[in-house]
């Protein structure tokens, strides 16, 4: 592969079982979403790159939020209740010229919620069409930029193997465009395009989430295929030969392990090139592998399971769920590689030593924000990334990114880009008497810039103990 000018965005051009609804490793010993039992494999914390190379060591310069910067210390919140009766909401949809709220719940249903909390009927039902299980479901939702006149939603979720999934594989990943009256309480009668398939080899490591950048195409990202390990079925053989696999450092085999860039407005690959022409969409003439060797739709990769990602400006912030040792937040540069399997976090995985660089000589993106699976209240199993809050409910936290770990264990997190030094990582701890002794799946913000927690209480993934609340100041 050609040596590439990566570039910031746009800036040129039981538990376990809980924890497969979230896109989560389980702890160890847990068994369940394939995670289990693999964290004795992994490096521990002290395990490090050769270079001394730690989190926040060569940091992207963020966008300005604007407004008073976030005076994270002290801070705390409180949960307003707005909606429940979800079976695993995981995806907040606010469409841009509206004032409306949608919930994805994973069973296959998208929900509107109002100022009475959760409507008596879904908005739209997509359960006959999804397959459930692990991790798989529906996962994530985003509404066109122009959703309040071309009624346009895509969604990702879990089908049956279809045609060109090879025998043996769990399921199909679809990306389909989902077209309904912008104006109608319930869906009604919505027209459905595939727009993307990607076979999935096992249930786990889906990501989900979609999300459209200020540059108006979309971004898909795709976990590394599940399992453990970036290794077994439908795992691509890779240049790093001291650990098995994987898709995370392969950009030619699948699309997995990566974040996509596509316009879903056009249509036949690369624009004014054979490449791709009977593709539903088109491919970005700058992303980083058009013209070169590789999948073009790949804009960033060397990713485990990015579960949730979400855009502030121009900045995208990517949460990366780890698997025995280390949980990270990234930002995304086209080209970026960030580690996996090579390393978890920024640090080696499996190995006392490993490469800083790939094979072309571009360093790995190491992330802004990591924290560990044990040691301290920074601590967790499972990041669940969030957004940057901008509106008033919460003053303190206005321009700071806010995120949770899966086990919430009463507190949120938070980083502000703009502190110097910038992205330490600080608890917000939850007050009230709706305090969140809940598992968290997702996060929302709407057309105001307040935020939303989706969490559970249940462990099993179903029933109806999902809920919605806002972040309020006590």
């Amino acid at each position: 592969m050609e040596r590439l000018r990566r570039r910031r965005l746009l800036r040129a051009g039981g538990l376990a079982a809980l924890a497969s609804v979230a896109g989560c490793s389980a702890p160890s010993g847990s068994g369940g979403d394939g995670d289990a039992g693999d964290a004795s494999e992994s490096d521990d914390a002290d395990a490090t790159s050769t270079d001394g190379s730690d989190a926040g060591t060569r940091v992207p310069t963020p966008t300005e939020t604007g407004g008073p910067r976030p005076d994270l210390d002290g801070a705390d919140v409180a949960l307003e209740p707005i909606a429940s009766g979800f079976a695993a909401p995981v995806d907040f949809v606010a469409p841009t010229d509206t004032d409306r709220r949608f919930v994805v719940d994973r069973d296959g249903r998208i929900w509107e919620i109002g100022d009475d909390g959760r409507r008596e009927t879904p908005f739209l039902d997509l359960s006959d069409r999804i397959v459930l299980g692990s991790e798989r479901g529906l996962l994530g939702a985003a509404a066109h930029p122009e959703f309040a006149s071309n009624g346009r939603l895509y969604v990702r979720y879990s089908a049956s193997a279809r045609a060109g999934t090879p025998d043996g594989y769990s399921h199909t990943a679809v990306l389909a465009e989902i077209t309904v009256d912008p104006d109608a309480r319930v869906a009604g009668d919505p027209q459905e395009r595939t727009v993307l398939e990607v076979p999935q080899p096992q249930g786990n490591h889906n990501a989900g989430a979609v999300a459209f950048g200020p540059d108006g195409y979309l971004y898909v990202p795709f976990g590394d295929g599940g399992a453990a390990n970036d290794v077994g079925r439908g795992h691509a053989d890779d240049w790093y030969d001291a650990v098995d696999g994987g898709n995370g450092q392969d950009t030619e085999t699948n699309l997995l392990g990566s974040v996509l860039r596509i316009d879903v407005d056009g249509r036949g690959g690369v624009p004014g090139s054979d490449a791709g022409a009977d593709k539903p969409y088109a491919i970005p003439a700058d992303n980083p592998l058009v013209g070169r060797s590789g999948l073009s739709e790949q804009y960033a990769w060397g990713f485990r399971n990015p579960w949730r990602l979400s855009f502030h400006g121009a900045d995208c912030y990517v949460a990366d769920v780890g698997q025995g040792a280390w949980e990270e937040l990234n930002l995304l540069e086209s080209g970026g590689n960030y580690g996996w399997n090579v390393r978890e976090g920024a640090h080696c995985f499996r190995r006392d030593s490993c490469p800083t660089t790939a094979p072309d000589g571009e360093p790995f993106v190491d992330p802004v924000a990591e924290y560990p699976h044990d040691g301290g209240d920074v601590s967790g199993i499972s990041i669940i990334g969030g957004h940057v809050a901008t509106g008033d409910a919460v003053p303190a936290l206005r321009g700071a990114y806010v995120f949770a770990d899966f086990v919430a264990r009463g507190r949120l997190f938070a980083v502000d880009p703009s502190a110097d030094p910038p992205w330490g990582i600080r608890t917000v701890p939850v007050v009230g008497e709706t305090d969140l002794a809940q598992y968290v799946l997702g996060f929302g913000r709407d057309s105001t810039g307040d935020l939303y927690v989706l969490t559970t209480s249940e462990t099993g993934g179903g029933g109806t103990a999902g809920r919605v609340s806002r972040l309020v100041a006590p």
